[in-house]
């Protein structure tokens, strides 16, 4: 069974960040120069929330806000839900379309160690699925 560490060590522990008093346009830049659905916003050093496409559409655009004006801080989800790099895949996904977020930070001993998308969790899965398919198929041939 796979786990967190597992998707970390294949994507990498890169977790991009901004500061809560960036504007919601500053973090938007930051999302799409790395091709990125949300940013965590990190504070002296601290997790203190995350940032997401959602969240901008929700309360930035809906809301009749300026992206220009408004700080992260207004607008980030602060009750942040974690994993650890030790839970396993298909506890992430439970939790992800239970919770109806997208993206999870990644902590261990109070210390972020990068963040995982649901994105990574779908592949992971299908990849594993895609193998014990392959060796059954393997092992009826065999059988014949």
């Amino acid at each position: 069974m796979k786990t967190v560490r597992d998707i970390l060590k294949k994507k990498g522990s890169d977790a991009y960040s901004i500061s809560p008093q960036a504007t919601v346009y500053e973090a938007l830049q930051v999302m799409a120069d790395k091709n990125i659905g949300a940013v965590l916003v990190i504070e002296k050093g601290k997790l203190v929330g995350i940032f997401s496409e959602r969240d901008y559409a929700r309360k930035v655009i809906l809301k009749g806000k300026a992206s220009k004006e408004t700080l992260v801080s207004d607008l980030m989800t602060k009750n942040i839900l974690y994993v650890s790099p030790d839970k396993n895949v298909e506890d992430c996904m439970f939790l992800m379309t239970t919770k109806h977020v997208r993206h999870l930070p990644v902590m261990e001993d109070d210390r972020l160690e990068g963040i995982i998308s649901i994105n990574d969790v779908v592949k992971i899965i299908i990849s594993e699925q895609k193998f014990a398919i392959d060796t059954l198929e393997k092992y009826m041939q065999s059988s014949l």
